[in-house]
């Protein structure tokens, strides 16, 4: 007699793979660290070959050592963490051993801690940029100065980035702004693979052609960025205003500023889409990506960092599995 074995669901055939869709995440991020590199020079390339070559040998050391399991790193998910953290430092010589202790954090707490990938309810490049920013806020926030950047020279002079001048300089930060079109190439300080809002809208739109993601979260995380700082900036636009004397930047900023500055490209392409740790549903991504948005807007106009984008995505993973509870799919053929 004989016995028809079947499987588990889902029963769709598909020519995808993990190691398919990690190695295009891989090319998709190959724009911004060329922008990268030509703004910051060598220090960023550096940066990143520490960052993925850690990734790479701390996953191989904990499945080999500690899980006793079949490595995976020929999969590019380490890759794509080392590239993704390196992303969220800035392109000094003090991070190139800094960087590698990101990569322990992500890859040791952030990813394999809870099984390796597919079992992280945490983004692990996230999880190793906050535990840096945390840890060594000093170099974490030594921003290099573009327009003074050598090629070949790992030194380099420091400079504010737009969110550090709004939040610490006052009203000296109005003239300062660089202009919508530089932040939108990547001509301003900051993390050097947030930078060029270009790049990275570049390499999200291969992947939404491969359709490795979908448009529900960016859209959403960057839409409600949007609205939500323009509302605080018509009901109160940011201005000098003169308090016993002193001139004080008080308002919000304008809602194209927020969006180009600091890591909400970055983060909702590349961060908030993560697979693992995002809904599943497409009701579940927009939920996800207008708290995503909201989350980011309120640190940073209220909270202590100038920047949220990190603490709003690691935030909205908590939630994750709630979403999912909440906004099931329907069920095949129903």
């Amino acid at each position: 007699m004989n016995l028809l074995n079947i499987s588990g669901s889902p029963h769709v055939h598909s020519d995808e793979s993990t190691k398919r869709i990690m190695w295009r995440v891989n090319m998709a991020l190959i724009p911004a660290l060329l922008v990268a590199i030509a703004y910051f020079g060598v220090t960023a390339l550096l940066i990143s070959v520490i960052s993925v070559l850690s990734c790479v040998l701390f996953q191989w050391l904990i499945e080999k050592y500690i899980m006793k399991v079949p490595s995976t790193i020929c999969d590019g998910s380490a890759i794509v963490t080392g590239l993704l953290l390196a992303f969220n430092v800035p392109a000094t010589a003090s991070m190139l051993w800094i960087v590698v202790i990101g990569a322990l954090v992500a890859i040791g707490v952030g990813k394999m801690a809870f099984g390796g990938l597919g079992k992280n309810p945490f983004n692990p490049a996230l999880v190793g940029r906050v535990f840096l920013l945390i840890s060594f806020p000093v170099q974490m926030t030594t921003w290099p100065d573009v327009s003074k950047v050598q090629f070949f020279g790992l030194d380099t002079v420091t400079g504010p980035t737009p969110l550090g001048l709004l939040k610490e300089r006052g009203a000296e930060a109005l003239d300062q702004l660089p202009q919508a079109w530089d932040m939108f190439i990547g001509h301003i300080g900051g993390s050097f693979g947030e930078v060029s809002a270009l790049a990275i809208l570049l390499g999200a739109a291969y992947l939404c052609w491969k359709k490795i993601i979908s448009w529900h979260i960016p859209v959403t995380f960057i839409g409600t960025a949007f609205v939500f700082s323009a509302i605080l900036w018509l009901v109160n636009p940011v201005h000098v205003e003169a308090v016993d004397g002193v001139k004080q930047l008080v308002g919000y900023i304008d809602p194209l500023t927020t969006i180009l500055t600091g890591g909400i490209m970055l983060g909702a392409c590349f961060m908030a889409t993560d697979m693992v740790t995002s809904p599943m549903s497409k009701s579940g991504q927009l939920i996800f990506g207008v708290g995503c948005g909201l989350l980011t807007v309120i640190i940073r106009t209220w909270g202590a960092y100038p920047e949220g984008v990190s603490f709003a995505i690691l935030l909205m993973n908590s939630v994750t599995p709630l979403i999912n509870r909440w906004c099931k799919p329907a069920r095949f053929a129903k």
